[in-house]
């Protein structure tokens, strides 16, 4: 389900609408603007979150250019993140960027009570 989610995801930050996603992945419309409303809605702290992961445990890294918007900019975060977790620990890019979001967040990030500072306490030292 995690990468559906993505998927979702990483398609409104392309531009896509909630109806073609929602078509083409197979669920509800409603389900899908929920998952793009509670994304949008806490982008900024994705954003940041996944950042100083990138950053943080990048072999070398450099922050995401900017992208077409700031919903994008928070799903580059997560790519990005990903990225780097496996430039630093290679088992992690077996995975989806969205499974190892899912880890970072504690398996949250689009619940309603998320609170960004779990993603602060993971510790990434056995990923």
């Amino acid at each position: 389900m995690v990468d559906v989610i993505g998927a979702a995801l990483a398609a409104k930050a392309a531009g896509e609408g909630a109806r073609t996603i929602a078509a083409r992945l197979g669920r509800s419309v409603e389900t899908v603007r929920g998952w793009l409303r509670r994304f949008a809605a806490r982008q900024e702290t994705v954003r940041h979150v996944f950042t100083g992961v990138l950053v943080g445990f990048g072999v070398d890294p450099a922050a995401p250019e900017g992208a077409r918007s700031a919903f994008a900019d928070a799903v580059q975060a997560v790519a990005g993140a990903w990225w780097a977790l496996s430039s630093r620990w290679p088992q992690v890019g077996k995975v989806s960027c969205w499974w190892a979001a899912g880890a970072v967040t504690g398996g949250i990030l689009l619940a309603p009570g998320w609170d960004p500072r779990t993603a602060e306490t993971i510790n990434t030292s056995r990923p």
